[in-house]
């Protein structure tokens, strides 16, 4: 007769398995001895045994009791039917494996290769990682409502960053978000802007979102997407050249 910590090194188990083994009733309580300590027996080590073959195989708990009487047929098919189940585990523990690779490749999850090709041109460029995160959820919006305008648009938005003007205005832009409202740049940056824009038409203009919803929620504004010097910014492109 075997005490439980001899049991335990016997069968490779720890002696707090063995208990948890009684709690979920794989393993009967044995008798106890005159001291009132447990007392385990040749068959309990070979149930134990057991019980630890197929833990450690990655059969659950739940399924050992009825496999350890099982013949061999029943337990063969239901040994078949755990691995299936493992396989499709795996799988989609593989899933979230190649979500978590992209997700350290950071914006290359949310968008299309393109657009984060351009995301990273922006970081390059010096762009705040507010603007970048700002108009990466911009196009998120975007290619959710409409993927071919949305592939159309980043080609365009990729042709405007060539031109040495347009990167110029947009860092300003993006520099001009903490000034104060009263900044006497802000009216010379607005009358550079609507030079600019007087004399290239943008093409996405004219292909609107064909999903009105999405339109709508992505014109609205974002965190971090407009700043007082913004908005004044904004009256001012919209006044005559003489006004602000």
């Amino acid at each position: 007769m075997l005490t439980i910590g001899q049991l335990a090194a016997y069968a490779g188990v720890t002696i707090k398995a063995i208990r948890h083994y009684h709690e979920r009733g794989l393993l009967a309580e044995p008798d106890r001895d005159s001291s009132g300590y447990r007392r385990y027996s040749a068959g309990d080590a070979v149930t134990l045994i057991k019980i630890r073959t197929l833990a450690g195989a990655g059969v659950p708990l739940a399924r050992i009791k009825d496999l350890l009487d099982a013949d061999p047929d029943a337990l063969a098919a239901a040994i078949g039917e755990i691995d299936r189940d493992i396989d499709e585990r795996i799988t989609r523990l593989q899933v979230t494996r190649d979500q978590l690779s992209q997700l350290r490749g950071g914006d290359w999850l949310f968008v299309s290769p393109q657009v984060a090709d351009y995301l990273d041109d922006l970081r390059n460029l010096g762009v705040s990682e507010r603007a970048v995160r700002v108009e990466r959820d911009g196009w998120i919006l975007m290619q959710t409502a409409s993927p071919e305008a949305a592939a159309s648009w980043i080609a365009e938005k990729r042709e405007l960053m060539a031109d040495p003007e347009f990167r110029d205005l947009y860092l300003a832009h993006d520099a001009a978000y903490d000034w104060s409202p009263e900044d006497p740049r802000l009216p010379g940056l607005a009358d550079r802007t609507r030079t600019w824009l007087t004399t290239h038409p943008s093409r996405s203009e004219c292909e609107p979102v064909d999903n009105p919803a999405i339109a709508r929620l992505a014109a609205q504004s974002q965190p971090g997407a407009s700043s007082p010097a913004w908005e004044r910014l904004a009256r001012l492109m919209g006044a005559s050249p003489a006004s602000g």
